[in-house]
């Protein structure tokens, strides 16, 4: 498990995009190129739309790949196929690259996430911070496994550092990614959950911003995998999602991005 710290990453927006298609002998235009894209779930919905509109600029067809940083690290460690792997913890990033498994000049920084406390909008419980959390009428609270999920380690990091993890950790029910985090909660499963703000920012809940100087700023980095069969439209896709069209797109799901000044 790797829960250490790693110095930020950024690289200069790679200028263009490669068009998708190959070309066969005779001149004759071959299917478009697919990449598979490894992603953390708290990106699931900004993704979702900057994979649409590569694929209509570029031609290159994008399969996406949500889960739990931690799990999609180590499905890449066994062998995985995928092109492209997008970490919610920037150190999975470096902990592949010191295993030789990304290509090192790939390596971007293009996030910054926020998490938040969430309700149903149908819920009576109205909870603004961390220490409500504790309330008796609050009963089961979802956070994502801290074991390998990123965004659960924050939550755990800023429910100690409120002083109310004592009070909570009996509630705590603990879900494989963020995403399903917020499913718990969507489906009354449990009272309340603390997700990402890039799910939160699009959902029908009730939802309160945590102060990010409860926990470690939850810094995001992607790269291409050694073993790719198309660097290029991989490439073509890390350099699409720091692009203007990108970085519009991550900003609205409230992402902070690279060279932006953070909001407590």
């Amino acid at each position: 498990m790797r829960l250490g710290r790693r110095s930020l990453l950024f690289l200069p927006i790679v200028a263009g995009l490669a068009v998708a298609y190959r070309i066969l002998p005779g001149g004759a235009p071959a299917s478009p190129v697919t990449i598979t894209v490894s992603a953390a779930a708290d990106l699931t919905p900004a993704f979702q739309e900057i994979a649409r509109s590569y694929e209509t600029e570029t031609g290159t067809r994008v399969i996406l790949n949500f889960g739990s940083t931690g799990q999609l690290a180590q499905q890449i460690e066994q062998g995985a196929p995928v092109d492209v792997f997008a970490a919610a913890d920037i150190g999975y990033v470096e902990d592949l690259a010191n295993m030789r498994l990304i290509i090192p000049d790939t390596r971007a920084l293009y996030a910054r996430g926020r998490i938040t406390i969430w309700t149903r909008a149908d819920s009576t419980l109205r909870l603004e911070s961390l220490t409500d959390l504790a309330q008796p009428n609050v009963q089961k609270v979802a956070i994502a496994n801290p074991d390998h999920a990123p965004y659960g380690v924050a939550a755990r990091e800023a429910m100690r550092r409120a002083g109310v993890w004592d009070a909570v950790q009996s509630k705590l029910v603990l879900a494989e990614n963020v995403a399903q985090t917020l499913q718990y909660a969507e489906t009354g499963n449990v009272d309340a959950a603390i997700v990402a703000l890039s799910l939160s920012v699009q959902s029908q809940g009730h939802w309160k911003l945590i102060s990010q100087d409860l926990h470690q700023p939850i810094d995001q980095a992607l790269a291409v995998m050694r073993d790719t069969k198309h660097e290029r439209e991989a490439r073509g896709f890390i350099s699409y999602v720091n692009s203007p069209q990108g970085r519009e797109v991550m900003s609205r799901y409230g992402f902070i991005l690279p060279g932006e000044e953070p909001v407590k």
